[in-house]
């Protein structure tokens, strides 16, 4: 993977951690908390692909290409 695509798949991924742990503070996720016990799912999938962009496009930026 080259540099460009995985800098841009690691900020996508950033951008959606902050959105999924602000979505997560929402007051509609607080209510669905309280009476259920778990945060909406809206909020669990933007923090789950957000660390899977994390990952992913650190995971191409330390390993680099090899030609």
């Amino acid at each position: 993977m080259n540099k460009p695509i995985s800098i841009a798949i690691l900020i996508i991924g950033v951008i959606l951690l902050v959105y999924g742990i602000s979505a997560g503070d929402s007051i509609a996720s607080n209510v669905k908390e309280g009476v259920t016990g778990t945060p909406t799912d809206k909020s669990l999938w933007l923090i789950i692909a957000g660390v899977l962009g994390v990952v992913v496009g650190g995971f191409g930026l330390v390993r680099g290409r090899k030609d």
